[in-house]
């Protein structure tokens, strides 16, 4: 244990190096920081806290109901765990740039592997247990229990993370050691890609919807009685469950019970990945080192250049390069089975709205979620451009200095990578909009409307990510994900939130107007129009500053090694 904790002291000295920076910049990301979290966790709680409210209020389904929601608030837990901390272990156990040199170390494969494995631990659960708590605490305060519940929580919830990421590291070692080498890391990414759309196909496929339709209302009282059905005594998720159901209702033997089987139960798990470790831990290691390179071809044909003429050379070959570079790269291609699966849950949940059995009026329904649509699915390319545009300068990491002792002015640089990115993402998020529209079937006036908005939200949050990534980038991460997690990636966020807002606000409006106006079959009065033309130049002027602004600001402070 003594060399275990030297290997661990490093990562606990840079963290106290890091808090003990006491200047401004460092308070003012911290209150920026601790505001948002504090904010997220008090949303958290107050959502679940009426939800609960409301089921206690229904009698006789009421507490079935909130421990059916807890039962699926650890099922949900457990999978994002597991999904977190294969990626963890994977960057900890096999890619981490500093293995060579702890490997070189007279330490054990065993003693490193414990020791990156509580690291990895600890990098994989924090967030999600900081953000189960109040969800946990909402149950507290409507069930008024004791400090005993609350002890209870931080008790169980310790072994049912380091199940999780015992289980984890365990997977990543034995697929490391299977799989051939060079392709581990796209992989094991598809892999945990894969588990958590197929965790999401199988929670929507329950098809919650039916309780609003009165023609299942038989359907949907079996299915409140089938609630009752305990979940699998097997699923570690099970184990901290029935604690915390115990621990409502103040059965504290059987909670006691519970947390000793989920408190060995992690032992063991955690006890087996260890003696695993001696057997695999250093083979999986030399095949991570291992790259597939593919030898040049005597006979390759030589490939015609396109022809670009508004680009000069170097520019040009930037252009190339850039494709080539996402083209190449194993670890986009699982990103984009993701994206390509939660677009097809994202119009399944359109196809499936029962509109015609909602008490508001099926025309009026329609138009109003197309309207709203627009925003989800500019948050959904939002989150697609912090994945893929915002960490697009910083993936360059050290031949970053290549680029900018090219003839290739910085500016022209960021243009190119915003180019690259505008394409395919003008191209989904169109294909997102028409698809939601013919299945709400709208009107003309909102499909030409929503196309239109689309088109010019779109280049605004590309070159948002472009812009703040280039101004904040991170050249040392090892994963793009990485990057995003910064004060930079925050700021990119909540600017694009704050863009799309001003766009819906600012179109509302005139939008009800017109709309409005269709219904009771009347013309827009002058003031109207003159609203009208207004709220969309302002919707043009502020697209295009956030076109112009963020890409002038990062090639500013790029350019400037800020």
């Amino acid at each position: 244990m003594n060399k275990i904790s030297v290997l661990i002291r490093p990562r606990v000295l840079s963290f106290r190096a890091r808090a003990g920076k006491r200047d401004a910049a460092f308070w003012g990301k911290a209150m920026l920081f601790g505001g948002i979290g504090v904010s997220f966790w008090a949303g958290i709680f107050v959502v679940f806290y009426r939800v609960l409210a409301h089921f206690r209020s229904v009698e006789g389904f009421g507490d079935v109901l909130a421990v059916k929601l807890l039962s699926m608030v650890f099922a949900t837990f457990f999978s994002l765990l597991v999904f977190s901390s294969v990626f963890a272990a994977l960057s900890k156990l096999y890619l981490a740039r500093d293995l060579p040199l702890v490997l070189s170390c007279p330490v054990t494969h065993r003693q490193v592997y414990f020791a990156r494995w509580v690291e990895s631990t600890v990098d994989s659960a924090w967030m999600v247990a900081a953000y189960a708590l109040p969800v946990f605490f909402a149950y507290g305060v409507v069930y008024r229990c004791g400090p005993l519940f609350y002890v209870n929580v931080f008790v169980i919830m310790i072994p049912f993370c380091i199940t999780a990421s015992a289980l984890s590291s365990l997977a990543v070692m034995i697929a490391v050691a299977v799989l051939p080498a060079g392709r581990v890391r796209a992989l094991l990414i598809f892999v945990g890609l894969a588990l958590f759309v197929g965790l999401y196909l199988a929670l929507r496929l329950l098809r919650p919807e039916r309780l609003v339709d009165p023609d299942s209302f038989a359907t949907a009282m079996e299915y409140l009685a089938n609630l009752r059905a305990p979940a699998p005594a097997w699923l570690p998720s099970s184990w901290a469950f029935d604690s915390m159901r115990a621990s409502l209702i103040g059965q504290w033997g059987q909670v006691l019970f519970h947390d000793l089987l989920a408190i060995s139960g992690a032992v063991f798990i955690t006890l087996a990945s260890v003696s695993v470790s001696g057997l695999l831990y250093f083979r999986g290691i030399s095949k991570a080192q291992v790259s597939v390179v593919r030898a040049p071809g005597k006979n390759r044909k030589k490939r015609r250049r396109l022809p670009i003429p508004f680009l000069s050379r170097p520019a040009r070959a930037f252009l190339v390069k850039e494709a080539k570079s996402f083209v190449r790269d194993q670890t986009q291609w699982p990103q984009v089975f993701l994206m390509a699966a939660l677009i097809g849950i994202y119009l399944y949940n359109f196809k499936v709205l029962p509109i015609d059995k909602a008490p508001i009026q099926a025309v009026y329904l329609q138009n109003i979620l197309s309207f709203l649509n627009l925003g989800l699915a500019a948050f959904v390319l939002t989150a697609l451009a912090a994945r893929f545009a915002f960490p697009a300068v910083s993936m360059e990491k050290e031949a970053f200095w290549v680029v900018r002792s090219s003839p290739v002015p910085v500016s022209r640089v960021l243009w190119i990578k915003f180019v690259i990115y505008l394409v395919p993402l003008v191209v989904l998020s169109e294909f997102l909009i028409v698809a939601t529209n013919i299945l709400l079937d709208v009107t003309p006036f909102m499909m030409a409307l929503s196309v239109v908005t689309m088109a010019l939200i779109v280049p605004g949050i590309i070159a948002m990510g472009v812009g703040l990534g280039a101004a904040y980038p991170d050249f040392t991460s090892e994963n793009p994900m990485q990057v995003v997690t910064g004060f930079g990636g925050l700021l990119y966020m909540i600017l694009a939130a704050g863009f799309i807002a001003g766009v819906i606000i600012l179109e509302a409006g005139p939008v009800y107007s017109v709309f409005m106006a269709g219904i009771k079959g009347r013309a827009l009065v002058p003031w109207e129009w003159v609203f009208a033309l207004v709220s969309f130049a302002l919707v043009l002027a502020l697209c295009v500053l956030a076109v112009v602004l963020p890409m002038r600001f990062g090639a500013r402070r790029l350019g400037s090694g800020g």
